[in-house]
């Protein structure tokens, strides 16, 4: 099976995305690599913890309401079309001011699962 490089799909990360909100947090990803779909979501993990998929929502630029991770199948995917920006928002406690390493993964039919990792720094401040 083909494998997509991880330092190819840590290009998807919108550099300086990752912040606060006042119920968790939230990063952006854009796609300059090519359109494409995933079929499953794998957990988000923040600092080696996961995140619970029914925790982790996706909203699409032009969409008006998120979807669960946990609510991905063949019939809904996650799509990432070339040049829309995808916001990813977790919901619960906020994320300690500094550096933090989030991994973000998904299923691709006919390349298996991606997974990628992305390091970057949360401000006190809510976005």
């Amino acid at each position: 099976m083909v494998s997509v490089p991880a330092f190819l799909l840590r290009r998807l990360y919108v550099k300086g995305s990752l912040c606060n909100l006042p119920d968790g947090w939230r990063f952006q990803l854009k796609n300059g690599l090519g359109s494409g779909y995933a079929r499953g979501m794998l957990p988000l993990e923040i600092d080696r913890v996961a995140v619970p998929l029914e925790s982790s929502f996706f909203l699409t630029e032009g969409a008006t309401e998120p979807v669960a991770f946990a609510d991905v199948t063949e019939q809904k995917t996650f799509g990432l079309q070339m040049g829309k920006v995808v916001e990813i928002t977790v919901k619960g406690a906020p994320l300690m001011e500094g550096a933090h390493t989030v991994v973000f993964g998904f299923v691709v039919p006919g390349l298996g699962k991606l997974r990628f990792d992305f390091s970057d720094v949360v401000s006190s401040s809510y976005a």
